[in-house]
């Protein structure tokens, strides 16, 4: 897995779109409309940002199975957001799940009537 192939991945989910707020070589993944979008995916060079639980304790735990892979991402990890390498020992599999799993933690918060619609479901 490179970063080329997750933003493939992540951009293939319902109503996922690209950003760059901060001008970054590589954008975030958001979901939701416009203004009101919500961030489910920081794409890197090396690795992929996402929310990984609830809190801090659910994501600790891919810490505790990926030591060297894993990590808390600066400033938001408090709130269960990790940072996943790309090429190491975190399987691409797992690490596809983890989008996903990202994906579905940052829809379910959106309200009902900003959520990706049944025609951008069956794309």
């Amino acid at each position: 897995m490179d970063v080329e192939q997750m933003q493939e991945f992540a951009l293939s989910l319902p109503g996922a779109w690209p950003d760059n707020p901060w001008g970054h070589d590589h954008p975030v993944i958001k979901v939701g409309p416009g203004e009101r979008g919500k961030i489910f995916a920081f794409l890197g060079e090396s690795g992929v940002g996402v929310k990984c639980g609830a809190d801090r304790d659910v994501a600790d735990e891919w810490l505790q199975r990926y030591p060297g892979d894993a990590s808390a991402m600066r400033y938001i990890g408090r709130s269960g957001w990790n940072d996943l390498q790309f090429r190491g020992a975190i399987p691409d599999d797992e690490l596809v799940a983890a989008v996903e799993d990202s994906y579905a933690t940052v829809v379910s918060k959106l309200p009902k009537k900003l959520r990706p619609t049944a025609e951008e479901t069956d794309q």
